[in-house]
């Protein structure tokens, strides 16, 4: 039977009806969806995402942190139509294409120094597994094969697939398939709101390197790597720390030769004020991974970068020593053309410098909320904003994301924590709703 699209236009009951018989929906209860039905989506444009009936919601979260410029981007758009008329896609290995040259050129040009290489695959957990094996690969390659393990942050987050599992600390995403995993180790996160009364975040964040150093003198001979969401750790609840650790991290991965992995994947490409995070603790990682944002939020396409040194223990005759890693859909023309159209609009528009306006006049906008007596710990780097509420909801997620909708906001609280992460094409009007109709809700929550 040949399936055909509907002749006529859905409404939200039709496609939630069929969605629900069809599709396994992704970090998600399916059973919840009968108290909490799904949102179907018929069209984006802007910030705005409309379903069949004909409301809309406003994507705070930029539909999982990947949106930059706004759905339906005419730009991006022009160029993807352009490239589908010339190769929509070629394997990468054996074979290249001026897409995925003109990013890697791109790139070199725009991270931190030394970082000239670039390995591609489809998303951010695939970067990660990328990162962990040609750490351990490289370290084998140059005589040091004992070091394989990994440390991380406590509460930190690099993805879902086994590999990245073994280096991410949120307990339901870990626990469920610890018995598959190859458990590695944490130090503290440099988390401020774990500071003792009265101590800064600096302070806080260089007492919390010196746990890390502690570890690194135990176990160095046996550690491949230290892989860190740089300035903010997401899934812990946009945990924000001083750029100090990073100066510090990077001192000490030099002076017990451990590799500094940069998972950029969510803080990367403009969110936190720079266009790299690591740019604000002015230091260089030996791999910096990039997803979500690179490619506008249009295409999957993840990249691993990494220096010049690591990227030689690889170069031989022997096909062992080569780095054995590859995906499919590699270095896609199509995603790679949506990047492309992204790193265009960030320097014809001058995105960073608007940015930083647009931060300042929604930290205004948010007075009201940032005061309200239930709302705990508002931070703010760059286009992230997080706080916590006082809430006496155990299902208070759920109620804040219904109530969101209710009011054309597209919310998705972690816990007790709500944060924004808006497309960077926001406008002053659309802030001062997200700002208030926010505040309704807590009010109404607590």
């Amino acid at each position: 039977m040949i399936s055909r699209m509907p002749n006529h236009t859905p409404t939200n009951a039709d496609l939630l009806a069929r969605s629900l018989s069809a599709v396994w929906h992704p970090c998600s209860q399916m059973k919840h969806y009968e108290q909490f039905p799904l949102v179907p989506i018929a069209r984006g444009a802007g910030v705005w995402l409309h379903d069949y009936d004909g409301n809309r919601y406003l994507d705070a979260v930029s539909s999982w942190w990947v949106n930059l410029f706004g759905h339906c981007n005419p730009r991006i758009n022009a160029a993807l139509r352009e490239q589908l008329e010339t190769l929509e896609h070629v394997m990468l290995a054996g074979f290249t294409h001026e897409p995925v040259v003109r990013l890697s050129e791109r790139l070199s040009e725009l991270a931190p120094a030394g970082l000239g290489h670039c390995f591609y695959g489809s998303d951010g957990a695939s970067a990660t597994e990328i990162a962990l094996k040609m750490s351990a690969h490289y370290w084998r390659n140059s005589g040091q094969p004992g070091k394989t393990q990994f440390i991380s942050l406590t509460s930190s987050y690099h993805g879902e697939t086994l590999g990245a599992l073994s280096v991410t600390d949120v307990a339901l995403f870990r626990d469920a398939y610890g018995a598959l995993i190859r458990q590695q180790a944490t130090v503290p996160s440099p988390d401020w709101r774990s500071a003792d009364t009265g101590e800064s975040a600096e302070d806080f964040a260089l007492r919390c390197a010196e746990r890390l150093e502690a570890h690194l003198q135990q176990h160095h001979a046996q550690l491949a790597a230290f892989i860190i969401e740089p300035l903010v750790q997401g899934a812990a609840g946009m945990a924000m720390y001083h750029p100090a650790y990073l100066r510090r991290v990077r001192q000490l991965c030099d002076a017990y030769c451990v590799h500094l992995i940069a998972d950029e994947i969510a803080v990367g490409m403009g969110r936190t004020g720079t266009m790299f995070a690591c740019e604000q603790g002015e230091i260089s990682p030996d791999f910096l991974l990039l997803s979500k944002g690179i490619t506008g939020g249009y295409l999957p396409l993840s990249v691993v970068m990494t220096r010049d040194a690591i990227y030689q223990a690889f170069y031989d005759d022997q096909t062992a020593r080569a780095f054995l890693h590859s995906h499919s859909y590699t270095g896609n023309p199509l995603a790679c053309r949506a990047a492309l159209a992204t790193l265009d609009i960030f320097a014809q528009d001058t995105v960073l410098d608007a940015n930083r306006s647009k931060a300042a006049f929604f930290n205004r906008c948010a007075a009201p909320l940032r005061e309200h007596q239930k709302v705990k710990h508002f931070r703010n780097t760059g286009m992230i904003w997080a706080f916590e509420v006082d809430t006496p909801y155990a299902d208070f997620a759920r109620r804040c994301f219904a109530l969101g909708l209710k009011n054309e906001l597209l919310l998705r609280p972690m816990g007790n924590t709500v944060y924004f992460m808006p497309p960077y094409v926001i406008d002053e009007q659309e802030m001062q709703a997200l700002a208030a109709r926010t505040l309704k809700i807590v009010e109404a929550l607590t």
